[in-house]
């Protein structure tokens, strides 16, 4: 019995001995460059914070091509900073599991693999390109897909959102399941951007689905149509025009000129809500080639779409947050946008909107005006921005509660924005938002973003201390250091260190010998921000 015993002992031993190896050569999911599905070789964070592989990244902008990833984020590759964390701890992992470090990857391996990604999308998305759905973050709802947001086939049943964009951006927009509504309105005047309205019901399906016969290399016929007196050739040109810039970027190029802009712009006064939504979804169009977004601004157009984010139609609202997003990713256009008055309105979309992709929009393009110091200002001073943009941490699901952390991001950067987010008590909301998180997260990129916000939150800032250890911070923090990606534990690390730093000063009477505000403007002028200095002057 003992010699069947100790046999028993030792198939169990030897069993166990040969498993664990398999087990911890699984690697990290943080490891996987979610292109290729295997080990990074050369890790770099792209613009949007996803990291992939270098050669993936390079091979996706070549063709103009922007994967969904399992969280249902597009990446944006216009920018590539090499992840020295993760080429630290990937040669490592590989050394400690006996795992051969990862070698360079193919070119042509990468090229087959990302054609069958396009060719994958192309089938499920109806034949349209996936480069033209780099408006849309997640569609869950697939009904039409062909009859979506600006780049589209147009059938009688008019859908929301599909885009596409340059490879320098990342264009993310939304959808809406309503059904549009019927034309009840009619112009009184011809080619006048102002109309009375009278009921009216006007176009017809066969309306809905032209074979566009013209040039877009002579925009005449194009202009022709949208300055007639007839609302039913104005849609039908902008229904033309949607089409003809629907795949091709040299059409958008050349369709893009100030007199087509000019008459196209004129449709977004309509009365007739089809040739309002056609037009502003050409816009947006056009809007992707990266050339034409200052040439949209300049041409007068933002005025009004920005009127159409103000509106009840909703549909128009929806294309105008996309068209908005795109036009704010170029940098020269932030300032204009913003002083044209984009911000209100797209804060009241964000937190009124019954689309969840308007809302979605809305935080993107509110994030791309936040990179412009002048629209901080206005955010945190101008518009009291904070207290809602908390509020929507807590209320909102994680698709846009994640969107509005980048905002929240950017804000907690300057001196005001983290004077307003200490103020209205951000780290117990960020703490609670890591604390309902856990586990649970849809995108580590949330819990990323929600630890770079308490990061920068910490940067310069004495108050900070005291609102971190009401909230328990490093319960939170010290959890995030044991399971987080690597950018969070980086994060999760510095900021256990200022936290730890100075803990036996008496930050007090260093406050009271400084008159209150004298230290916190040093420290200001060190760091670059700081709460007590919001009225020092910006350079």
């Amino acid at each position: 019995m003992g010699g069947k015993g100790n046999g028993k002992f030792l198939k169990l031993k030897f069993s166990f001995h040969r498993n664990s190896p398999s087990r911890s050569s699984t690697p990290p999911p943080e490891y996987i460059c979610p292109i290729c599905n295997s080990l990074f070789s050369d890790p770099v964070v792209v613009g949007s914070g996803h990291t992939v592989d270098r050669l993936c990244a390079e091979v996706c902008e070549t063709h103009n091509y922007k994967p969904e990833f399992p969280d249902k984020t597009r990446p944006d590759f216009s920018t590539k900073i090499p992840n020295l964390a993760l080429r630290s701890a990937i040669p490592a992992w590989c050394s400690k599991n006996g795992v051969a470090l990862p070698q360079e990857n193919d070119k042509v391996a990468i090229e087959k693999i990302v054609k069958e990604m396009i060719e994958k999308e192309e089938r499920e998305n109806d034949l349209i390109r996936p480069s033209e759905r780099f408006l849309i973050e997640s569609v869950k709802d697939k009904a039409d897909p062909d009859a979506s947001h600006a780049v589209t086939e147009l059938t009688h049943r008019v859908n929301r959102f599909d885009s596409s964009t340059s490879s320098e951006e990342s264009v993310i927009a939304a959808a809406s399941p309503l059904t549009p509504l019927p034309f009840t309105t009619r112009p009184a005047s011809c080619w006048s951007p102002f109309h009375t309205s009278s009921s009216e019901t006007l176009v017809s399906d066969d309306a809905m689905n032209p074979n566009p016969s013209f040039d877009i290399s002579d925009d005449e016929e194009f202009i022709a149509k949208f300055k007639s007196c007839d609302p039913y050739e104005q849609e039908q040109g902008a229904i033309s025009l949607r089409k003809a810039t629907r795949n091709d970027e040299e059409a958008r190029k050349s369709a893009c000129t100030p007199r087509l802009l000019l008459a196209l712009g004129s449709l977004l006064f309509s009365s007739y809500e089809k040739v309002q939504i056609n037009a502003i979804a050409a816009l947006v169009n056009l809007s992707l080639e990266k050339t034409n977004k200052v040439k949209i601004v300049r041409s007068g157009i933002a005025p009004t779409v920005i009127q159409l984010l103000r509106g009840r139609l909703s549909e128009a609202q929806e294309h105008a947050a996309g068209l908005i997003f795109s036009l704010s990713l170029e940098e020269k256009n932030r300032t204009a946008i913003g002083v044209l008055g984009a911000l209100p309105p797209l804060l009241n979309c964000l937190l009124r909107s019954e689309s969840e992709r308007t809302r979605s929009d809305a935080a993107l393009a509110l994030y791309n005006l936040s990179l412009d110091h002048s629209n901080r200002v206005k955010l945190v001073k101008q518009f009291n921005a904070v207290p809602p943009l908390l509020a929507v941490l807590r209320q909102e699901k994680e698709s846009i509660a994640g969107r509005v952390l980048l905002v929240l991001y950017q804000l907690a950067a300057s001196a005001e924005g983290k004077a307003a987010m200490l103020d209205g008590n951000a780290v117990a909301h960020l703490v609670w938002m890591l604390k309902k998180g856990k586990g649970e997260f849809e995108s580590e990129s949330t819990r990323e973003n929600c630890v770079a916000a308490l990061y920068a939150l910490s940067h310069g800032s004495m108050r900070f201390k005291a609102l971190a250890k009401e909230a328990r911070v490093m319960e939170v923090l010290k959890e995030v250091e044991e399971d987080g990606s690597e950018r969070a534990k980086e994060k999760a690390r510095r900021i256990m260190v200022v936290l730890k730093v100075g803990e036996s000063i008496d930050w007090e009477a260093i406050l009271e010998s400084d008159g209150g505000g004298g230290g916190l403007s040093r420290a200001r002028n060190r760091v670059g921000d700081g709460p007590g200095c919001g009225k020092t002057a910006e350079f």
